[in-house]
């Protein structure tokens, strides 16, 4: 078992399998994209094998694949379909834009990896394409409703853009009220390639909350796993549910059970901090077993106690892209 030290339980991992993305969200990475690294630089197959096989060995029994785009990583489904042996392993989920999904929904299915995060932004198609800066729609509503349809347990991943997507907040849940999805919102992170500072926004967890209420009064609260991200609602006569995720308030520090590894290997125990180890280097040497547990180990008892405390770690957290920190 990962106890940290401020004694929480660490055992959820977010295994980012790529930097790399075919959209270009506007408020993840400049227009013109970000400075990929260079594929030797990323962990392989085999190394983000030995890495999982780790992590779950030290206590982690759930594994949330992320990318940037998972779907852009060759041979990720063998990948998928080793984690699936791991004894140990209770829970593998993906978090994705669903532009690349639909060759793979089939296997997955078979699999029995269900439960799939999809980041949309919008349901309006041109608010989609300009906050995108790619044309996807149709893929992506086409990939939406084919997971949904064929029974995977689908959560929407929605962050709220001061003045470019709030007027899609109300429709979303309008259309998902007829499906057994859970839209969650998330508030914007600054975590944007550079592309804008700022020290608070408009739209926090209680405005959207607040927003969504007087348009549907009819609502009531429902109970969450203490380690969830998530204030958790269902409105009356919708077969979802809503979310609200405070990622930029955090208010759900105290109960964090995540650790996150990059594409490249580095060890970040908290979003909003500075990577605390490299595993890339240490599992392309010698005692590949030994090192990475004792790294993981003096990661993550070197934990900072909230998302505030770690921003202080490094100055240049603000100028990263999500899609380099895995999300």
């Amino acid at each position: 078992m990962l106890v940290d030290n401020h004694n929480r339980e660490i055992n959820y991992l977010r295994l980012a399998v790529t930097d790399r993305c075919n959209l270009r969200c506007n408020y993840c990475m400049p227009a013109e994209g970000i400075n990929f690294v260079n594929n030797d630089k990323l962990l392989t197959i085999d190394e983000l094998k030995k890495v999982s096989k780790v992590l779950v060995s030290q206590g982690v029994n759930k594994i949330r694949i992320t990318g940037g785009e998972p779907f852009v990583r060759k041979n990720l489904m063998e990948l998928l379909r080793y984690l699936k042996q791991l004894d140990g392993l209770d829970d593998i989920s993906i978090t994705t834009n669903a532009t690349l999904i639909g060759p793979y929904i089939d296997e997955l299915k078979n699999l029995g990896i269900k439960n799939i995060n999809v980041s949309l932004d919008a349901i309006d198609r041109t608010t989609f394409e300009r906050i995108t800066r790619r044309n996807q729609y149709d893929t992506v509503h086409g990939n939406l409703i084919r997971l949904i349809t064929e029974g995977f347990n689908v959560r929407i991943n929605f962050i709220v853009l001061d003045g470019q997507n709030e007027q899609d907040i109300i429709p979303i849940l309008a259309l998902m009220k007829h499906y057994p999805v859970s839209v969650r919102f998330l508030e914007e992170m600054p975590f944007n390639g550079g592309s804008k500072s700022f020290q608070k926004i408009a739209w926090d967890y209680q405005v959207i909350l607040a927003h969504i209420t007087n348009h549907f009064p009819d609502y009531l609260k429902l109970e969450s796993p203490k380690t969830s991200t998530s204030i958790n609602y269902k409105i009356k006569d919708h077969k979802g549910t809503f979310g609200l995720i405070p990622s930029f308030s955090r208010t759900f520090c105290g109960s964090c059970n995540r650790l996150r590894i990059t594409a490249t290997g580095d060890v970040i125990t908290c979003l909003y901090g500075s990577p605390k180890a490299n595993l890339r280097t240490i599992l392309r040497g010698k005692d590949t077993k030994v090192g990475v547990e004792n790294a993981i180990l003096r990661a993550v008892g070197n934990r900072a106690k909230s998302g505030f405390d770690a921003q202080k770690e490094h100055t240049g957290v603000f100028e990263s892209s999500m899609t380099s920190i895995g999300g």
